[in-house]
């Protein structure tokens, strides 16, 4: 049985922030920001449904969680994503002051520390913890894109 407010739990809710993108033809990418045990903000990746690079899923979350709570550092906040975020969302990141940031899966491709290895990009007190639901997340992530890739092959016959 899950237990309400674990990293797991709030994981599993942040995976089903990405399944939503999944079905609107979005990079399936969900974050959570949780304050106080309390889920504050969710969101997704909209870049294509809003046609704007910056409407990452974690962009979308800080700027919600900020408005919520009236203040644009959320030092006593932890976010969870579902793909380990990029360099613009992790300047967010730190910007914000987010005490703790919590990774499913890694992005090998354009994550800030997998790629850019800029794990000093963010504040030193953010804690960062990785794998959380990873198996769902990446397998969410890869059985998109090879949607993506059979979907363009028909389009190209």
């Amino acid at each position: 049985m899950l237990e309400f407010n674990t990293d797991t739990f709030f994981m599993r809710e942040a995976i089903k922030q990405a399944k939503r993108a999944y079905d609107e033809n979005e990079v399936p990418v969900g974050a959570i920001l949780v304050c106080n045990n309390q889920i504050i903000a969710k969101s997704y990746n909209q870049v294509e449904k809003l046609t704007d690079t910056t409407a990452h899923a974690e962009m979308i979350g800080i700027t919600s969680a900020s408005e919520y709570l009236g203040s644009k550092f959320l030092n006593e906040c932890t976010l969870y994503v579902t793909l380990e975020p990029c360099m613009m969302c992790a300047g967010a990141i730190k910007w914000s002051r987010i005490s703790k940031l919590v990774i499913a899966a890694s992005d090998e491709k354009e994550g800030f520390i997998s790629k850019y290895n800029a794990n000093n990009l963010l504040t030193a007190k953010t804690e960062i913890i990785w794998g959380v639901e990873e198996l769902e997340a990446s397998k969410l992530l890869k059985d998109f894109f090879h949607k993506l890739r059979n979907d363009n092959q028909r389009n190209w016959n």
